[in-house]
């Protein structure tokens, strides 16, 4: 069996988290660009945005900006990643398969691959660097602190906190 350094492990958190940040920045600037037509605006639109509420580019940018948005700072990453997978999956099936069978042919490369990354990330989480981590670790110290588990040193114990 293969043998990985506590180094490879301890580094790979801090991939992931640098993976989600790429990822999620990526997928916002889809969005900001279908939205407010910044950045080369909407595909197919010369620069410009989709109107309010079209069906269904405008909601798709929408979760791209949101959802992007959430996955890039990892705040509630496994629920944005998998709406963002979702998303991603209804737009190559939908939009791009009647095209042409494979992603090549049907120019939906983007939406596939956006696809199985935050299929990944569902079962990753943020990784380092995220929100969600440091509210898991916010919310571990207030529930130790509430349950009592925080003994001082005057009742006859002393913990150190990890």
């Amino acid at each position: 069996m293969l043998s990985v350094s506590p180094r490879v492990v301890t580094a790979q958190h801090y991939a992931i988290g640098l993976f989600r940040i790429a990822v999620g920045l990526l997928f916002a600037c889809h969005g900001a660009a279908t939205l407010f037509g910044v950045l080369g605006g909407a595909m197919g639109t010369d620069g410009g945005t989709v109107a309010l509420g079209a069906w269904p580019s405008w909601y798709a940018a929408m979760i791209q900006l949101i959802g992007g948005a959430l996955v890039m700072i990892g705040l509630f990453t496994r629920a944005a990643a998998l709406v963002c997978s979702g998303s991603m999956a209804y737009a190559y099936f939908v939009v791009h398969q009647p095209m042409g069978l494979w992603p090549m042919q049907n120019g939906g490369e983007s939406a596939a691959m956006f696809c199985w990354v935050f299929f990944l990330l569902i079962f990753t989480g943020s990784g380092a660097l995220g929100l969600d981590r440091l509210y898991q670790t916010l919310r571990g110290r207030n529930a130790a602190t509430s349950s009592g588990a925080d003994t001082h040193a005057s009742a006859g114990a002393s913990f150190s906190r990890a």
